[in-house]
């Protein structure tokens, strides 16, 4: 007991916080360490052109950060409540602590902290993942979960997510994640097309690029949010009762959606309207855009050597 801090001995394993895990550490890390190498060579840009290089790298890099990170998050649909309930089985003591659920794409999480935290003479602090991605057997995990001997809320929880649990939640939950994770990854794929094209002379495509990343953003929050169809079991944990709703992750998806839609409309619309503010924004000359192809008369007129030599410059091109 005193080995592990006040821990059982059958349950060594370290805590970590519900929906902050390492692979979504690694993510952010990777994503601001891309920010500040941009950062620094930030002041390296001339004139105005470093402003806009400023907004839409740092955009750019928010919408793929997010499409990737939430995948690994547990905030899709949370819940949690306060509430006196049993400890273990077989046994009438019961603790009064706070009980949550996170459900993510592949999987849920389930904490049940102690208040306080040392009750029974025991530290209560339990954090359990379950998943139900491909390659991973929930019904297992759940026995396993038996095995070590966890406490009754986090059993009772991680039941009513079992294959064979009546209230059928495994099913629609673990499809709406798959669904909704594949639409992202799509999205990602279509948001680093976007980035290639609006970095080259083709801003329109780069625009629709973007439309289709804020569209599968959106298919994926809506493929989610077809659980709301399911009617939840009850779930009762001593005399409270414990609801969901969409979580961080559900939202920030929905507002990344929109806001890839957004300005994916206004690049094509710029593209039709006012190409040359398009083009200073995206730090485009107009030879880059095609006007040399489209016979821009703004070249010759620009052109060094029309200054130099005058009407005749103008006039010896015009007969060639």
């Amino acid at each position: 007991m005193t080995l592990w801090n006040g821990v059982l001995p059958f349950y060594p394993q370290p805590h970590h916080p519900a929906g902050f895990n390492i692979p979504l550490l690694i993510i952010i890390a990777v994503f601001l360490a891309l920010g500040a190498s941009f950062l620094l060579i930030l002041p390296g840009i001339r004139g105005h052109s470093r402003w806009f290089w400023l907004v839409r790298v740092l955009l750019s890099l928010f919408i793929g950060a997010e499409i990737v990170a939430v995948h690994f998050s547990t905030e899709w649909s949370v819940g949690s409540i306060n509430t006196t309930t049993s400890y273990k089985a077989f046994s009438s003591e019961r603790v009064r602590a706070d009980v949550g659920l996170h459900v993510g794409l592949d999987g849920i999480n389930i904490t049940l902290t102690g208040t306080p935290v040392l009750q029974l003479n025991e530290t209560i602090d339990y954090n359990e993942q379950f998943t139900w991605r491909f390659g991973e057997n929930y019904e297992l995990e759940y026995s396993g979960a038996l095995e070590k001997g966890l406490p009754d809320p986090v059993l009772y929880l991680a039941e009513k997510f079992t294959p064979s649990s009546p209230c059928g939640l495994y099913r629609q939950y673990r499809l709406a994640g798959h669904y909704a994770s594949a639409m992202l990854w799509v999205a990602l794929c279509f948001w680093i097309l976007s980035n290639a094209l609006l970095t080259m002379p083709a801003p329109f495509y780069g625009g629709l690029a973007l439309l289709v990343t804020g569209a599968f953003a959106l298919f994926s929050v809506f493929a989610f949010a077809s659980i709301s169809s399911v009617p939840l079991c009850p779930i009762h944990l001593g005399t409270s009762a414990l609801t969901t709703h969409y979580g961080v992750a559900f939202w920030i998806t929905l507002a990344t959606g929109t806001l890839c839609l957004l300005l994916g409309g206004a690049v094509v619309t710029l593209h039709y309207t006012w190409p040359s503010a398009l083009r200073t924004f995206l730090d485009h000359s107009v030879k880059d855009c095609g006007g040399q192809a489209n016979g821009d008369s703004s070249l010759v007129l620009n052109n060094p050597l029309h200054e130099q030599f005058g009407v005749s410059y103008l006039t010896a091109t015009t007969n060639l």
